[in-house]
């Protein structure tokens, strides 16, 4: 990620009781162990430090001050730049790919997921995060009582990351496009499908972390439940 980044917006949410419930969503559906990962658009490193505590895992970030503040308690490289830097990869190196809300910001996504299938592994995976419009507008509405905003999005509008500035949404349908005989879809799930339309002070309560994360498991397949996910995480396997 990269261009003008609310860096201590960013960092607030990541802390926060909500932030850690979305990591800890994401996480539960990668387990690895003994692999060799990437994490394209690591921004903190927040995923990649999760992961190197049990495997070997490079990371790539095209944004300097993120890289600043980024999270380094267990040992993983990092490189500085962006989708170039998959050039200097050798073929078939990845067991795991980890891209999560990246592609929202680029302009050249299918040239991205062909570079992906040429480094990962045949029998490795690709997470992706994506942000999803039907959950942005539930939020507007409900959490935040937008609703002339709400209408926008509805209008085809784009919604507004105070972190990151504009985000260019994709479907679940257009991501098949792009990763058309790269990639086909494994899973998918749905991530923050409940608790972003809490009032946060319910979510200080000390239980609240665990008591949302088994709702948010039990329904994170449910179609229903899972096209109104604010995110959904795509499982993605080699074709």
């Amino acid at each position: 990620m990269s261009g003008n980044i609310n860096v201590q917006g960013y960092l607030n949410t990541v802390n926060a009781p909500w932030g850690e419930l979305f990591y800890k969503l994401v996480w539960h559906n990668i387990e690895c162990e003994g692999k060799k990962i990437l994490d394209f658009g690591s921004g903190f490193g927040i995923t990649a430090d999760y992961y190197a505590k049990s495997n070997d895992v490079t990371a790539i970030e095209p944004n300097e001050e993120l890289l600043k503040h980024r999270f380094c308690n267990n040992e993983y490289r990092q490189i500085v730049g962006g989708i170039e830097k998959l050039n200097e990869a050798p073929n078939q190196s990845y067991d795991v790919i980890i891209c999560h809300n990246v592609l929202e910001y680029l302009d050249n996504r299918r040239v991205l997921l062909c570079k992906f299938a040429r480094i990962l592994k045949p029998d490795g995976f690709l997470s992706i995060v994506k942000h999803n419009k039907a959950g942005k507008i539930m939020h507007k509405a409900v959490f935040e009582y937008k609703i002339n905003e709400a209408l926008e999005l509805i209008n085809n509008g784009n919604a507004v990351s105070e972190n990151f500035g504009v985000i260019n949404e994709y479907d679940i349908c257009e991501l098949e496009k792009y990763c058309e005989g790269y990639f086909e879809i494994d899973k998918i799930y749905g991530v923050r499908m409940f608790f972003a339309l809490q009032r946060n002070e319910l979510k200080m309560e000390s239980d609240w972390i665990s008591k949302m994360y088994k709702l948010e498991c039990a329904a994170e397949e449910i179609p229903e439940f899972r096209n109104i996910a604010y995110f959904q995480h795509v499982i993605l396997k080699r074709k």
